[in-house]
Order: C-alpha cells, then sequence, then structure tokens
C-alpha cells in the first residue's frame, strides 16, 4: 500500500488492495490473525519495516499500512514491537547506556500508560532498578518477552525502564476483563511487578521529550488507515451494479483516503528531513493522528451506510475488521487531542497557515 502514487510499480496484495512491500508474507494472515504469527513475520522480514527517521519513514508507514489493511490484531501487536525497537535504538544513538536489553529473539511491548488507583514505581537496589507495582493496560503482555514501562522514579517524575516478562522475574499478569468486540486476540490487562528487575533506558522524561515519541504516535495513524482501507475494500466487492448513492459514498471514500495517504507522505518525509522535532513534532503527530483519524471514523460511516445492516450481520471479516478498527481509534483521544494542538499554536507552535 502506497503512500505515494507509483502506479506502474503496484502489484495484487491477494487481499484486494495494490501492496508490494511484504511479497507474499500477508498471504497467511487474515482479519483475526495470532499476534505471534504477526511477530513472527516481522523477524523474518526486519528489512519491511526500517526504523523511523532513518531516511525510510515512509516505507516503515507504507509496510504498518499494508498489514493493517489485512488485519488489525496484527498491525496492533507489531506496532509496539516495533516502537520499543526504534526507542532502543533511539536511546543508543542518544549516547543514553543500556544493559542486558540485547535479546535478538524477544517480543516486546510497550506499557506507559496510567490509571486510577494502580502506581509503578522504580526503587534503587545497589546499582540496579527494581519495579514495585502495577501498571494497567499491558497488551499480551502474558505472551511477550520483554516490555519498555514507564514507572515513577520520585514524586513527579517518571522514567522508562526495560523489563522481562514472566514469573521468573516478579511479573504476574492478571486476566483481562476484557469484554471488547474488536482486537479480541489482544487482550490488554494489568500487570504486577514485585521487585522485577529492570534497565533504565534514557534520564527521567527522556521518554516523552525525545523525537521519536511524536514519530511513535504518527505510525499508530498509519496503522488506523490502513484499517479503514480494510474497510472500504468491502465497497468493491458488491454483487449489485452501483447506483447514485452507492457512487457518491464510494467517491467519498477515495477523495477521504486520498487526503489521509496525502497527509501521512508529507508527514513521513518531514520526519527524515528532521522537520518533527521538539514543538515542531507533538503539533506535527496532532495534527496527522486528527487527519487520519477523522478520515477512518468517516470511511466506518460511509461503508455503513452503503452497504447496510448485513455484512456486520452476515460477513464475520467485515464485521470483525469494522469492530477492530472502531476500538484501535480510540487509542486517540479525540477532542482532548484537539485541545492540545490549540495549546501548541498559541504557544509554542505557530499555525501552518499563518
Amino acid at each position: 500500500m502506497r503512500l505515494t502514487e507509483r502506479p506502474s510499480e503496484r502489484v495484487d496484495d491477494g487481499g484486494g488492495g495494490k501492496d508490494g512491500l511484504l511479497d507474499g508474507l500477508l498471504d497467511d494472515l487474515g482479519p483475526g490473525s495470532d499476534p505471534a504469527a504477526a511477530l513472527d513475520l516481522v523477524r523474518r522480514r526486519p528489512d519491511a519495516f526500517p526504523l523511523p527517521g532513518t531516511g525510510d519513514t515512509t516505507q516503515l508507514w507504507e509496510a504498518l499500512a499494508s498489514l493493517a489493511a489485512v488485519s488489525l490484531t496484527a498491525a496492533r501487536a507489531v506496532e509496539p514491537h516495533l516502537d520499543a525497537l526504534a526507542i532502543l535504538a533511539e536511546a543508543r544513538a542518544a549516547g543514553h547506556q543500556l544493559v542486558d536489553v540485547d535479546d535478538p529473539g524477544a517480543s516486546w511491548g510497550v506499557y506507559a500508560a496510567e490509571g486510577p488507583g494502580t502506581r509503578l514505581e522504580a526503587v534503587a537496589d545497589g546499582g540496579a532498578f527494581r519495579l514495585h507495582g502495577t501498571k494497567p493496560w499491558c497488551s499480551l503482555a502474558g505472551s511477550l518477552t520483554h516490555a519498555l514501562v514507564t514507572a515513577w522514579d520520585g514524586p513527579t517524575t517518571r522514567r522508562l525502564y526495560a523489563v522481562r516478562l514472566g514469573p521468573s522475574n516478579g511479573v504476574t499478569v492478571h486476566e483481562a476483563a476484557w469484554f471488547a468486540r474488536g482486537l479480541v486476540a489482544v487482550p490488554s490487562g494489568p500487570v504486577t511487578f514485585d521487585g522485577s528487575a529492570a534497565t533504565p533506558v534514557g534520564p527521567a522524561g527522556w521518554y516523552l521529550e525525545r523525537p521519536g515519541f511524536a514519530w511513535g504516535g504518527m505510525g499508530v495513524a498509519a496503522i488506523w488507515y490502513g484499517g479503514a482501507v480494510g474497510v472500504a475494500r468491502r465497497l468493491l466487492a458488491s454483487r449489485r451494479a452501483p447506483d447514485q448513492v452507492a457512487l457518491m459514498h464510494l467517491g467519498a471514500v477515495e477523495a477521504t483516503l486520498w487526503a489521509a495517504r496525502a497527509t501521512l507522505s508529507d508527514a513521513a518525509k518531514r520526519v527524515d528531513d528532521g522537520l518533527a522535532q521538539g514543538a515542531e513534532g507533538a503539533a506535527l503527530a496532532l495534527r496527522v493522528r486528527h487527519v487520519v483519524s477523522r478520515a477512518a471514523e468517516a470511511v466506518l460511516q460511509r461503508v455503513g451506510h452503503a452497504t447496510g445492516p448485513a455484512p456486520l450481520a452476515l460477513e464475520d471479516d467485515h464485521a470483525g475488521r469494522v469492530a477492530d478498527l472502531q476500538l484501535y481509534l480510540r487509542q486517540e483521544h479525540a477532542e482532548r487531542d484537539e485541545a492540545a494542538l490549540g495549546r501548541l499554536v498559541l504557544g509554542q507552535q505557530p499555525p501552518s497557515w499563518w
């Protein structure tokens, strides 16, 4: 799935779209794919998922979008693993020493959410650190080997730590009350750390302040775009000759997805050109996530209006894609992110149209 238009280079990906990045590796994946199979795909083709900000951000986001168009479950499993690898690479490039985090067979999660009534703290233990407390929203923690987690190292500061998951390191994964109809294979429940050995990754506050934080947020938007493409493909599967209303919906979806794709393409170039740093990067991420999330929501509405209730009731693949995308889109903070962008415009970052 290209973010830039190169029609002569397109090949059929077997999923109703035109993708050549993953060279047939998507053939074994479906909408409800096993997360482990998706992570195995990344291990087999790491070249398809380059690090962001290294000159190939467009390729990375194209690969994520292509994967999401086939399976949002697969993309949801792969994205934090790739994000963790990018964070570790960014820490090394910034000169931060990392100890005992190199494991080529590791599968990674990134857990930075906070929740009421839960608090994860890092305590110095000689020259080492140990984690105590509970972290909410830890996706796939029971099936991953490692994670990057944020923990409080003081009353008001948080720091990022790498930790090996599993009971042998004092890590207990609690059964998730996961009633979601979307992303059913990606449960996100609480995890308790009881003296778990951990390695600092950068100084306090570095996780949120680094340029890659904004880049990762835009990578998630590329997945939203791919998920919306997966839903939109249902419009081309109708057996009825399209009437004027069906053509109207198809035209609107085409224009909406074109705008989202153009936004991601422009943003990827800015990342690689060094134009997505600091406040500028934060504002760019908020703009991109807003444009793409609203485009995906519009696609969900248009496809629903165009196809009616039958696909949602009778087609497992389509109903799953819709439920997955609806849930994943809520990772965007909607109106709160709009307000955050407004604060940046009035503060550090002038409006793009000024």
